[in-house]
């Protein structure tokens, strides 16, 4: 049984099938040939696994992300941005980072923060003469952020799956998100210092003033998001509808940049894309609970706790293998798939879950773009035209500084846990 079980799933993958057949195809197999259920047991535990009251946020945030990319309040984020820091040296990288990290703070996707952030600075960078390599790997990079710090599709799922407050989860998320931000900036300064890049402009405080007061309803955005949340107006799921409202209104008109039949077109867009996710969701409830079923699950577990010893080994095999997953499975499947198999071992270990989920979220966001088939290097190649080679070329640094972050973040559990104090 267990050959079969594995031999499935790995021969679909090579053969490029998507991973949500992958994983039906596996959890059929078992139960027609291995188990002693009734088939109609599949389809139980596919509505199951969808049938959750927060999943209900995912579809409203990639709808106030496809608005917010779009329409304008992404641009008038980096020209707030840039009028804050354009005196600095290597300003057009801190820009990105800076922008990235804001519009991950309202998209909660990784790919729209890669595709958004790039559209709008990976131009600007080139012609300010930046190496392509560096500004291809920043751009593919940073983008990643925008699993970590909330609001993060990735955090409820995480929480659907592993019976966690998404507001904790949100709440533990925030400082972990802004030391990968405040690494990766402290990284571009060095490189534009060592490189002599000179790109800077005086700053002004009247232009400053201007982007202020142009972008004040873009930069309300998280705060509407995260204040309602955290102030108790509404939960972490009627803020995603919150913010699809917050976008619609701002966009239309405030700022004017979108008509209805384009924010016709953004739902239709944000739906397709929901549709994507929640079959995988289904998919990998289905493969979740056949490995509990067919006790791989205690076996992995019993193998990893004889294998390693203290909580710090422990931790560090985890944080290997979701480094090695994360090449090659989106953080969606990843989620779904290995939260059930790996919360009792690392709880078991002394960790807290809401830790585990911030360990796994960072884990699998440097997955976003590592090799060979991280989600952002696809999304530059496609919708900004980098070359594979380009993208490759330039991710090195950026992946070491993330795994420096990993690191941190593993191993200094306050850093997660400090903010969940104050959410109840």
């Amino acid at each position: 049984m267990g050959i079969a079980l594995v031999l499935v799933p790995v021969v679909l993958m090579l053969l490029g099938f998507p991973i949500f057949i992958v994983l039906l195809s596996a959890a059929t197999v078992f139960v027609l040939f291995f188990a002693k259920v009734p088939a109609e047991v599949l389809q139980q535990v596919m509505f199951g696994g969808v049938a959750n009251y927060s999943l209900l946020a995912i579809p409203f945030f990639l709808f106030a992300g496809e608005v917010m990319a779009q329409g304008g309040i992404a641009k008038r984020i980096v020209d707030w941005v840039l009028a804050m820091i354009g005196s600095l040296r290597g300003s057009l990288p801190l820009a990105t980072v800076g922008t990235a990290a804001i519009i991950g703070s309202m998209s909660g996707t990784s790919a729209t923060d890669t595709a958004t952030v790039g559209r709008l600075l990976l131009p600007s960078l080139d012609k300010a003469g930046y190496d392509p390599r560096f500004s291809a790997g920043l751009v593919v990079s940073i983008g990643s952020v925008a699993i970590v710090i909330p609001p993060s599709i990735a955090m409820i799922l995480f929480g659907a799956s592993a019976e966690q407050s998404v507001p904790r989860l949100f709440a533990a998320g925030i400082v972990p998100g802004l030391l990968i931000t405040l690494i990766v900036a402290a990284y571009v300064m060095w490189y534009a210092r060592s490189h002599g890049v000179s790109e800077r402009n005086a700053f002004k405080a009247v232009g400053f003033a201007k982007a202020t007061l142009a972008g004040v309803w873009a930069l309300g955005m998280p705060f509407v998001i995260l204040g309602g949340i955290y102030t108790g107006l509404f939960s972490a799921t009627e803020s995603a509808g919150v913010a699809s409202i917050y976008a619609v209104l701002v966009s239309r008109f405030i700022y004017r940049d979108v008509s209805w039949r384009q924010i016709w077109d953004m739902a239709g867009e944000a739906m397709y894309r929901t549709s994507q996710i929640l079959v995988i969701v289904a998919a990998a409830a289905v493969f979740s609970w056949m490995l509990t079923i067919s006790g791989s699950a205690a076996s992995a577990a019993t193998f990893i706790k004889e294998l390693t010893g203290s909580p710090v080994i422990v931790l560090m095999a985890v944080n290997v293998l979701l480094l090695v997953v994360g090449c090659f499975l989106d953080p969606v499947s990843a989620i779904l798939v290995l939260t059930p198999l790996l919360l009792p071992i690392v709880t078991q270990a002394g960790v807290d879950p809401v830790h585990f989920g911030i360990i796994m979220t960072v884990n699998l966001s440097i997955g976003m773009f590592t090799p060979p088939f991280g989600l952002n290097i696809f999304v530059a190649q496609s919708v900004l035209g980098i070359p594979l080679k380009t993208i490759y070329a330039g991710l090195g640094p950026f992946i070491v500084l993330q795994i420096i972050a990993l690191a941190i973040v593993s191993y200094v559990p306050a850093l997660s846990l400090w903010a969940t104090r104050f959410v109840g």
